[in-house]
Formats: structure tokens, C-alpha cells, sequence
């Protein structure tokens, strides 16, 4: 890889002085960073774009004028630094969540910062590091991985089940095994959608106390999706005092363009993120932003139950397809089996939808979008099924084109 300027030829500065040719190779980059790929999903100008599972519904014009208040008015003290602590929105963050919890969150036991995966990586930093484990149950959220290894923490990890569930015994053979730092937990797991349940939450708690090593992370980006009378991990941080549950707004509040994400734990791991955190790393316009959309959360919540019918939607339609799916506690469905899921999301995009092909083989993830775009993803993958073959296995081979 050749690192070159955006904007100019290749060996060329914006000025025409000569610019050295320069590989990523050459670089004194760490030993555990080679090789990997950064994060990210295609981003193509398609008219149907369903791989990122962003809520698909924009604020009303009522919440837009809000927000652009609330920005103009932390504007009259950008020259001042923002609350470094950001007090007053971990105090209404506390305030959302008590009703998941069932029991009265206080702000000392909310922390917020710049989307969850940074909330992730500050926890990397002040749990794990160089000659730590982290430990993850994949698939699931790649960032854990990555997070994890950029860090220099070093990552075991273990598969789930064929269907994708995960036991109590396994998280707890696993923590037995590799003593970790950290334990990586996601309900509803990305990608494959299916929720844990909480014993599996309560056994890794355990595991991780009887070995005394660390911290166990539920990441809970998708949980306002969840079916009715599925429990957060929100419900079990009372008698546990090692675990953490993250969540964000960019998801059910629709402000993944403003980056705010957020952790519930015991006040003392609020304050070993301090410890790690960057001075001021919560501007003033994203504290308002975020405290604006909170006063809104009747509003804004109420396009989850939207997103959830979508969902539905795309669950009841997929089995008559002859595909195989898995429960989905989040806005996005996981759906296979194919024999060639490269194949079937190429054919997907040339019909002008974009849908995510995140591994294992054979599986792929879309996003539950606006009624318009389900109608279009549903008639695209039925004319890419058309004439497929389903073997005794249940593995889809579509037809040659």
C-alpha cells in the first residue's frame, strides 16, 4: 500500500515539490496492526442503501429546529472548553435508563463519549493492554476485535454455536481458559441479531470473579430494537459489579451523525475511564445535541416501533423464499444459507440495493429500512432466487445468469 495525497498526482504535494514515495510497509507501524484492514462498510450511491444499520428515519422539522438552537446557543461559549465531564448529559442519560434497569441509575454511573466504539476503546485502554487477553464470541461486532488489538491487547477468539446462540457453559469454559481482562458480550449481537439471555450474562459474571482477571462488556448498540419481554443486561449490574453495558444513540435516536455513545457501570469504572480519557474529548455542541434529543425521546423513539414492524416484516417474508434466517432482537435481519453470498450481494447491487456481507460464509445482513426500501429488497432478492436450488442441507445455489 502506497499512501498518496488526495487532490494530487502520485509523487506530487499540492505545491508541485516532490513528495518521496512512502508504503505503509516502511513505516515503523507495530507488529500487530500489519496486515489488518480498517473498519468500515461499502458506502455506494445506490438508491436502496441497507448495510449500516442506521435508523432510516430523519428527525422531524419540530426536533431540527431544536437541535439547531441548541447548537446556536453552545456556540455563544465555543471559546470556552465543554463540561470536561460532561455532568449534565450523564445525568439525563441516567434518566433514560432507569426504567430498563429497574432501579434509580445516577450520573456517577454514566459515562459518554464519542459514539460507543470510543467508549469501547477507553475501556480497552484502562483494562487491557499490552500482555492482557480480551475475549469475544464471533461473529459478532468486528470493532472488538479491532479495538481490542489496537490497543495491544490481545484477542481470543472463540466461535459460537452453529445457530449462533451461546451457552453459559461456553462463556465460562472460555473465561477458564484464556483469564481475560476483558469479556466482549453483544446483545443483540451484531451481525446475526439474536439477544442473550441473562444467564449468560450472570455466568460470565461468575467466571470472571472466580478467576479474579476483569471486566465483562455487554455492548447494547441495538437494544431498543429488543421483542417485548427480552431483558437488558442493565437489570443485572446491581449484583455485579465488574460489568458493563454500553449503548449509543446513533441507532433507536437517530444521531448516528453526532456520535454520542454511553456506558452504565459501577461508579469506580467511571472513574478508571477517566483516567484514560482525552481532556475535553465531549464537544459542547455534541453534549446539547445529545441533551436535546433525550428531551425528545418520546419522538424520537417512537420510529423503533417503525423500524421493529420493517423487521418483522422482512422475517416472516425471508422462510417463504426458501431462506434460513436467525431471531432478530435488533433492526437488521442475518440471512442465508448460500452457497456464494459474494454472488448474491453483487446481484442484489446491480438491482440497486446494498445490503452487508459481513462473514461467516454463506450468511448476509440487512438493515430494516423504510417500508419503500423493504418493498425494493424483497422484490430484488426474489428475482435473484429466481430459478435457485436448494440442496438437502438447505444451502441456496442461485442460478447461473
Amino acid at each position: 500500500m502506497t499512501v498518496q495525497l488526495a487532490g494530487t498526482d502520485a509523487g506530487m504535494v499540492g505545491d508541485d515539490r516532490p513528495w518521496q514515495p512512502l508504503g505503509l510497509d516502511e513505516l515503523p507501524l507495530r507488529d500487530s496492526l500489519r496486515g489488518m484492514s480498517p473498519y468500515g462498510a461499502p458506502q455506494l450511491d445506490v438508491a436502496v442503501r441497507l448495510n449500516t444499520n442506521e435508523n432510516p428515519h430523519p428527525p422531524s422539522i419540530g426536533l431540527v429546529d431544536a437541535l439547531g438552537k441548541a447548537a446556536t446557543l453552545a456556540a455563544t461559549e465555543a471559546n470556552r472548553y465543554p463540561d470536561r465531564d460532561a455532568e449534565a448529559l450523564r445525568a439525563d442519560l441516567a434518566y433514560y435508563l432507569t426504567p430498563d434497569a429497574g432501579f434509580g441509575v445516577h450520573a456517577a454511573q454514566v459515562w459518554a463519549a464519542n459514539g460507543s466504539n470510543e467508549i469501547l476503546q477507553q475501556l480497552c485502554q484502562a483494562f487491557g493492554g499490552p500482555g492482557r487477553v480480551a475475549v469475544g464470541f464471533e461473529p459478532s461486532y468486528s470493532m472488538h476485535r479491532l479495538i481490542a488489538l489496537a490497543t495491544a491487547t490481545d484477542w481470543a477468539g472463540e466461535q459460537r454455536a452453529d445457530d449462533f446462540t451461546l451457552t453459559p457453559e461456553q462463556v465460562t469454559a472460555a473465561i477458564e481458559t484464556h483469564r481475560p481482562a476483558l469479556v466482549f458480550l453483544c446483545s443483540p449481537n451484531n451481525p446475526t441479531g439474536t439477544a442473550l439471555p441473562p444467564e449468560v450474562v450472570t455466568a460470565a459474571c461468575t467466571a470472571m470473579a472466580a478467576v479474579g482477571s476483569g471486566i465483562v462488556v455487554v455492548d447494547e448498540a441495538y437494544a431498543e430494537f429488543r421483542r417485548a419481554g427480552v431483558p437488558s443486561a442493565l437489570t443485572l449490574l446491581p449484583a455485579n459489579p465488574r460489568l458493563v453495558v454500553t449503548r449509543t444513540m446513533s441507532k433507536a435516536f437517530a444521531l448516528a451523525g453526532a456520535r454520542v455513545g454511553y456506558l452504565a457501570a459501577h461508579p469506580a469504572v467511571v472513574d478508571a475511564l477517566q483516567l484514560v480519557r482525552l481532556p475535553y474529548h465531549l464537544s459542547s455542541f455534541t453534549q446539547a445535541v445529545a441533551r436535546t434529543a433525550l428531551a425528545h425521546a418520546d419522538e424520537l423513539l417512537g420510529t423503533v416501533e417503525a423500524v421493529k414492524a420493517q423487521r418483522d416484516r422482512i422475517v416472516r417474508e425471508l422462510p417463504g423464499l426458501g431462506l434460513a434466517l436467525t431471531p432478530s432482537d435488533a433492526n437488521f435481519v442475518y440471512f442465508g444459507r448460500f452457497a456464494d453470498e459474494q454472488d448474491v450481494w453483487r446481484r442484489l447491487l446491480d438491482r440497486g440495493v446494498l445490503v452487508r456481507d459481513v462473514g461467516p460464509d454463506g450468511w448476509l445482513r440487512v438493515t430494516a429500512g423504510l417500508p419503500g426500501e423493504i418493498d425494493a429488497f424483497l422484490a430484488a432478492l426474489s428475482q435473484v432466487l429466481a430459478g435457485a436450488r436448494t440442496d438437502e442441507s438447505g444451502l441456496v445455489t442461485l442460478a447461473s445468469r
